[in-house]
C-alpha cells in the first residue's frame, strides 16, 4: 500500500542548538549528502531573505542570526528526509519550541569547546516534555575543547538524559586523528574538507585489531583502546527502544565544517530514528497509517515585503494522504477549505506538489483563515495537542499613538500574535500586554503594525517576572485568587487566566496561599480533565 510505504520512507526531524554551535553548517552537510545543494554556503547565504529592505530586516542582517525555521527536504538511501533547521538565537526560541511539535525526532548540536549552554538546556527540556527521541552531535572536534568523558557527564547531568557514545574521537584539536565507529566497527580518518564528502572509512573488527596501528600512531591506539574499554564497561549498550522513548541519547563526535563524522551520524540516524507513527489529539490517538488525512499548522510565516501580503502556513501531515485541490475540514472554523498551490520545500526552493504523506511538512497559502494550532481533517473534529506558549521574559504594555486607528491596531496585534511573533495578554479595560523572549520582537511588531496595518504604537516596559497560566480543581479557591489578585491577572487569546507575577517571591507566596491551584510556565496544561473542571471546551 502506498500509504504504508510512503510513511515508512519519511524521517522528519529538527536540528537544534545554542547559537554558533554549528547547526546550520550541519544542515548544509546533510543537504550535500542528499544532493539537494552542490556547494557549501548555499544555505547560509539564503538564510535571510533579501526581498525586503525594511528597518527590522536590516537589524536581523546586522545581528547575523537565523530568524525563522527553514524546512528542507531531500532523498537519501531510499528515504525522504525532512529537516527543520531552527533559529538558535534565544529571541526566536518560541519558533523553535513550536517547530518541535512537528517533528518525530531531534538532532541536538553541542559545541565541544563550550559544552552544554543555557539555550541547549531549555530546548532539551521541551524534548523531554514530549519524550522526543534525541541524537547528540558533539561538533568542532578539530578545535581544542573539553575532554569527551567530561562532556558526556555534563550531557547527562544538565540535559537529564542517559548518553551512549556511538562514535568516539581519536585525539582532539590539532592532534585530532579521526573517529572510531563503536556502532558499526569502523575507523574514519580525519581530513580537513569543507565541501566534499569524506569517504575514508577503514573497516576494523574492534579496537584491538592490529590493523589500527597502520593508520594511527601507537600512543593514540593505546588511548582509544582504554577509552573504548571504559565506555563498554560504564555505559549501557545502545538500545533503540530506549532511544525512541526519549530516555537514551546516542552521541556522535565530528566536525561539521569539515564534513567529518557527518556520514556516520546521518546513516545511523536513518537506521534508528522513528518514521511517523502516532500523534495525540484531544479526542484520541491518531495513527499515521490511517487512511483519512489529518494534520496541523505549527507556524505561520508572512511575506515581510510590504508589497505582498500573502502568508504561508507550515502544515505537518499526521495521517493519510494530502491532495491538492481537495476540500478539507477546518476544525476551528467548522468549514471546508481547499488549497490549489500546496508546496514542498527542497533546500531553498519551493515547488507545487499534488500530494504529500505523513511526516511531510508542506506550505499552504493562507489568506488569514489559518492560525497556529489549527487542525485540518476529512471531516472529523480533532484538536492536536502540544502547540504550547511559554512564559515570556520581557513584558511591555502596548500604547496607541493614534486613537483614530484603534481598530487597525487591535486587528494588527491580534494577527501578529497569532503568527507567533509574541504573546498577547489582555487586562480589564482592554489593556494589552505584549510578552516576548527577546527585545527584537518589539522592533518587528512596531514596524509591521505601522507598515502593514497603518497603526502606530509605543511600548512601555513592565516589571513582571513571569506569566503563569492558572488552573485548579477547587473552583472557589480559583475564583477567590482571581478576585484578590485582579490587578495582576490577565487573560490570553483563548481567555485562559494568567497570573503576572512581579517576582519569584510573589509567586512563592501565591503558591503557599493557594495550595490547590497550579501555576504553569507553559500553556501545555490543558488536559481534558482540567478543561472540564475549568469549564473550557
Amino acid at each position: 500500500m502506498d500509504l504504508i510505504k510512503e510513511t515508512a520512507k519519511r524521517k522528519t526531524f529538527a536540528i537544534i542548538s545554542h547559537p554558533d554551535a554549528g547547526k546550520t553548517t550541519l544542515t548544509e552537510k546533510f543537504l550535500l549528502f542528499g544532493g539537494a545543494i552542490q556547494t557549501a554556503g548555499a544555505v547560509k547565504s539564503n538564510k535571510i531573505r533579501k526581498t525586503a529592505t525594511s528597518d527590522f530586516m536590516e537589524i536581523e542582517k546586522q545581528r547575523g542570526i537565523s530568524v525563522a525555521t527553514s524546512v528542507m527536504g531531500f532523498e537519501y538511501a531510499g528515504k525522504r528526509v525532512n529537516i527543520l533547521d531552527t533559529p538558535g538565537h534565544k529571541d526566536f526560541a518560541e519558533d523553535t519550541y513550536r517547530t518541535l511539535t512537528a517533528v518525530d525526532s531531534v538532532i541536538l548540536v553541542v559545541d565541544c569547546v563550550k559544552g552544554v549552554e543555557e539555550q541547549t538546556e531549555k530546548l532539551m527540556g521541551v524534548c523531554r516534555m514530549r519524550h522526543t527521541p534525541v541524537i547528540i552531535f558533539i561538533n568542532k572536534m578539530d578545535r581544542e575543547g573539553r575532554n569527551p568523558f567530561e562532556l558526556l557527564d555534563e550531557l547527562e547531568e544538565k540535559l537529564e538524559i542517559s548518553a551512549r557514545p556511538l562514535t568516539w574521537p581519536i585525539g582532539q584539536g590539532q592532534s585530532f586523528k579521526g573517529v572510531y565507529n563503536l556502532y558499526q566497527k569502523g575507523l574514519n580518518l580525519f581530513e580537513a574538507n569543507t565541501t566534499r564528502i569524506s569517504e575514508s572509512i577503514i573497516r576494523v573488527s574492534n579496537p584491538e585489531d592490529p590493523e589500527l596501528e597502520k593508520w594511527i600512531p601507537e600512543s593514540f591506539c593505546k588511548r582509544l583502546r582504554e577509552d573504548v574499554a571504559l565506555i563498554e564497561g560504564v555505559y549501557e549498550p545502545f538500545d533503540k527502544g530506549l532511544y525512541r522513548d526519549g530516555l537514551l541519547a546516542p552521541v556522535f563526535f565530528g566536525s561539521a565544517i569539515n564534513n567529518f563524522g557527518v556520514k556516520e551520524l546521518l546513516e545511523t540516524f536513518l537506521e534508528v530514528a522513528p518514521s511517523p507513527d502516532k500523534r495525540e489529539a484531544m479526542e484520541r490517538t491518531v495513527k499515521a497509517s490511517e487512511e483519512t488525512m489529518t494534520g496541523f499548522v505549527f507556524k505561520i510565516h508572512a511575506n515581510l515585503d510590504p508589497n505582498h501580503r500573502d502568508r504561508t502556513a507550515f502544515f505537518r501531515i499526521c495521517s493519510g494522504r494530502f491532495e491538492r485541490n481537495k476540500f478539507y475540514h477546518h476544525t476551528r472554523l467548522d468549514k471546508k477549505i481547499r488549497f490549489s498551490s500546496p508546496t514542498h520545500f527542497m533546500a531553498n526552493e519551493k515547488s507545487v506538489i499534488d500530494d504529500a504523506w505523513p511526516g511531510d511538512v508542506i506550505g499552504l497559502y493562507d489568506n488569514g483563515s489559518l492560525k497556529i494550532g489549527d487542525t485540518l481533517t476529512e471531516g472529523e473534529n480533532l484538536h492536536f495537542r502540544g502547540i504550547p506558549s511559554f512564559s515570556p521574559e520581557i513584558f511591555k504594555s502596548l500604547e496607541n499613538r493614534d486613537p483614530m486607528k484603534s481598530k487597525q491596531l487591535d486587528k494588527g496585534i491580534r494577527q501578529l500574535t497569532e503568527e507567533g511573533v509574541a504573546q498577547l495578554f489582555i487586562q480589564p479595560g482592554n489593556r494589552k500586554i505584549i510578552g516576548t523572549v527577546g527585545e527584537l520582537q518589539f522592533d518587528v511588531i512596531k514596524f509591521r503594525l505601522e507598515h502593514e496595518y497603518g497603526a502606530q504604537c509605543d511600548f512601555t516596559p513592565l516589571r513582571y517576572h513571569k506569566a503563569l497560566w492558572v488552573t485548579g480543581t477547587d473552583k472557589e479557591m480559583l475564583e477567590e485568587f482571581l478576585r484578590r489578585k485582579w490587578t495582576a491577572i490577565a487573560h490570553d487569546k483563548e481567555e485562559h487566566p494568567v497570573f503576572l507575577a512581579e517576582s519569584e517571591w510573589m509567586l512563592k507566596v501565591a503558591r503557599e496561599d493557594y495550595p490547590a491551584l497550579e501555576f504553569h510556565t507553559t500553556s501545555e496544561f490543558k488536559t481534558e480533565s482540567e478543561q472540564q473542571s475549568n469549564g473550557i471546551h
